[in-house]
């Protein structure tokens, strides 16, 4: 009756206190891969942050699976293998795909593919066709290291000075705290992520904006435990949710830590100021126990 109690304290002082909770998730799945291009990339300026003008810029899709190629944009573009100063390596190619229009193709070679659109040449993207049985973070490590401070999760960013906007924490103590810029309407939103103390940091980050989805990066790898990820224009000035899936520490598989945890931020704005976390960590545990199909949200 004693140790219930205790626990409870515990409980209650965790919420108090606004720590996430998590909740498990289903492990990362690329059997089957989305890849949209981002709004607006009809016009120059995408290119301007790495592998910016598609969504995700850098994908990955198990030989075998399902690439879906979908054009959710106003204007026309192509899907196409190749780059735009050496033309088209016949993997695969789309030809035009209308506004609302989508094309599927099996991957049905291993390897790292180029692909951009003829109609708007700047639009670049990356595909990564792995072997089911390969080790995903080698191939995210040759491309990342290959990447400049500015570039899209860079791995060698400069974290932004000051209170970060948010923070919250996985249930193994890591600290996660989040920067972002100010939303604009027509502007694209930098929202910087630091697991504190951390290395080879693997997770997946969803960001809305009043219930629409202006950015979904999958599989992404921070070697140093910091990155930063970009968002499509935004429709407006108002707040975003954020939402960080850990999917485990390491480069080689089977990965360790709280696989599947949910770090969920609401109503994010700028500078906010960093969240206490007085927490013990038996409190951790016994939210785990107690409340293992709940979690936690601060909302800010």
């Amino acid at each position: 009756m004693k140790t219930k109690a205790i626990s409870s304290f515990f409980v209650l002082f965790a919420i108090a206190a606004g720590v996430v909770a998590m909740t498990p998730g289903a492990f990362a799945d690329h059997s089957e891969v989305t890849i949209v291009p981002t709004q607006g990339s009809g016009a120059p300026g995408c290119e301007e942050v790495e592998y910016g003008c598609y969504i995700p810029g850098v994908a990955t899709v198990d030989l075998g699976g399902k690439v879906i190629f979908l054009n959710d944009d106003s204007a026309a573009h192509t899907f196409s293998a190749g780059t735009a100063a050496d033309g088209p390596t016949g993997e695969f190619d789309t030809s035009m795909v209308m506004a609302g229009q989508s094309y599927e193709w099996t991957a049905d070679v291993a390897g790292e593919i180029d692909y951009f659109c003829m109609v708007h040449p700047w639009m670049v993207g990356l595909l990564i066709v792995q072997e089911v049985e390969a080790v995903e973070e080698e191939v995210h490590d040759e491309v990342h290291d290959d990447m400049s401070e500015e570039m899209h999760m860079s791995e060698e960013m400069h974290m932004p000075e000051g209170d970060a906007s948010a923070t919250g924490m996985l249930s193994d103590g890591t600290m996660v705290s989040v920067w972002t810029s100010a939303p604009a309407a027509g502007e694209a939103m930098e929202i910087s992520i630091e697991f504190k103390d951390a290395e080879h940091v693997n997770h997946d980050i969803m960001v809305t904006q009043n219930g629409e989805e202006v950015l979904h990066d999958e599989g992404a790898h921070h070697h140093k435990g910091t990155g930063t990820h970009t968002t499509a224009p935004l429709s407006s000035s108002d707040p975003v949710d954020i939402t960080i899936t850990f999917t485990g520490y390491g480069t080689d598989d089977p990965k360790t830590g709280p696989i599947g945890e949910e770090v969920v931020f609401t109503n994010v704005v700028p500078e906010f100021g960093t969240i206490a976390m007085m927490i013990l960590a038996v409190a951790i545990i016994s939210i785990v126990a107690v409340t293992a199909k709940s979690r936690v949200i601060p909302r800010f």
